[in-house]
């Protein structure tokens, strides 16, 4: 880090804007192999949430990576500095007073705790769609899996790249064994006693 770089204090505090949403702000972790669920369940919580007025956003892998992180590849390097970029913008965003809704496969264990680490253990739950690969592949829902196994794609996390499976998360959901809304309900479960703690 630059020494001659100094952080700037400012006036409004993540608490003052917990309070004037009238709700805390922190981080849900969607991790999972591709075609798992992690965007379709974030998308329909965050829409519950809204029903509730819950202020939220949204960060999901495909969309960062057209943008913000359009300079990444896939190596192991990329990845952990794709979700490092991703754990800057989500301290960010809990700090402007959100909920945010990550859904990111972030296949590696250290890079999730550098996420944890960054927005602290308190504003971090971690969902682990834990999809098995072989349904993943059957969705395929972007044609992934097939490139993947014909060689057209390099470093595919569950076909030539490894996924390191969540040691202890909040909540495990196979989406072959339970609907959309009953996983969105398993994680307002969880968040419920969590916003309210102002």
């Amino acid at each position: 880090m630059n020494k001659n770089i100094i952080s700037h204090e400012f006036y409004i505090t993540k608490k003052q804007r917990n309070k004037l949403n009238n709700h805390t702000s922190f981080i849900i972790w969607f991790t999972g192999l591709s075609g798992a669920g992690k965007s379709t369940i974030a998308n329909a919580l965050e829409s519950k949430l809204n029903d509730n007025s819950i202020h939220t956003y949204l960060l999901d892998g495909d969309n960062v990576r057209q943008g913000l992180n359009v300079d990444l590849t896939f190596s192991q390097e990329d990845r952990t500095e794709n979700i490092r970029r991703i754990a800057e913008v989500s301290s960010l965003l809990i700090d402007a007073g959100l909920v945010v809704l990550s859904a990111f496969v972030s296949p590696y264990i250290k890079d999730r705790m550098l996420v944890k680490s960054k927005v602290k253990d308190i504003n971090f739950i971690e969902i682990f769609v834990d999809t098995p690969l072989e349904e993943c592949m059957r969705r395929d829902t972007k044609g992934l899996y097939g490139k993947a196994k014909k060689g057209l794609i390099k470093n595919f996390t569950g076909i030539n790249a490894p996924y390191e499976r969540p040691e202890n998360p909040n909540l495990r959901i196979d989406t072959t064994k339970i609907t959309i809304n009953e996983a969105v309900h398993m994680i307002l479960n969880i968040i419920e006693p969590k916003l309210k703690n102002i």
